[in-house]
């Protein structure tokens, strides 16, 4: 108001008054705008920051062929970045591993952590390792084939297109699932986003142990 005062004494004191208070309203809008599409904008860009495990992948692009990768019948391509040691599970026995996940498709933002306790947005004590039944369908098809062909103690990376992934785009019909309520969040916000972004997943799973039928 005091500011309003110094412009110029009007000849009618309470119209123009009223007048400049109206003209103001819409800058005060447009800058309260701005504020708001800069806070989210930046929010956005840190949330969905690039991971260095998934540099040069080519983001939002399905189908892609990575050279480093050898690619299967079912067009899962994978990597081994450590060879582990003894024999490759058989069907029927559990295997234990522990695993981590990045939406490839979508900004490689990570829903789950390998090797770390939660923190940050991962809250929480240590994670409980993955077990399941091979050839149970108990988990995703590139997950059982992947798993098939490895050894414990290896690592092996996995790009999943979107047909050996989630069936119906769902993470609770199969596993692995999220273990934490922001990784749950963040891949079912790429599944459920029907022709907006790219499904690929990437995972990084290790086999710690296989338990013998018994």
């Amino acid at each position: 108001m005091v500011v309003l005062a110094k412009l110029g004494a009007p000849s009618t004191p309470g119209f123009m008054m009223d007048r400049r208070r109206l003209m103001l309203i819409p800058a005060i809008t447009i800058g309260i705008g701005s504020c708001q599409y800069t806070f989210e904008n930046g929010a956005a860009k840190a949330e969905f920051a690039d991971m260095p495990a998934l540099r040069g992948k080519d983001y939002g692009k399905t189908k892609m062929r990575y050279p480093d990768y050898t690619e299967t019948e079912s067009g899962l391509q994978y990597k081994d970045l450590r060879v582990g040691d003894g024999p490759s599970p058989k069907k029927g026995e559990t295997v234990v591993v522990d695993w981590d996940g990045y939406t490839i498709g979508y900004y490689g933002r990570i829903f789950e952590a390998r090797n770390k306790t939660k923190g940050g947005s991962f809250e929480g004590g240590e994670k409980d390792f993955f077990k399941f039944k091979v050839g149970s369908g108990q988990v995703i098809p590139a997950f059982e084939e992947a798993i098939s062909g490895m050894t414990p103690g290896g690592v092996r990376r996995i790009i999943v297109p979107p047909d050996l992934g989630y069936p119906d785009n769902d993470y609770n019909k199969l596993g692995p699932k999220p273990t934490t309520f922001s990784g749950q969040r963040a891949l079912d916000f790429v599944l459920r986003n029907q022709g907006l972004i790219d499904k690929t997943l990437l995972f990084d799973i290790e086999l710690l142990k296989i338990i013998p039928n018994q």
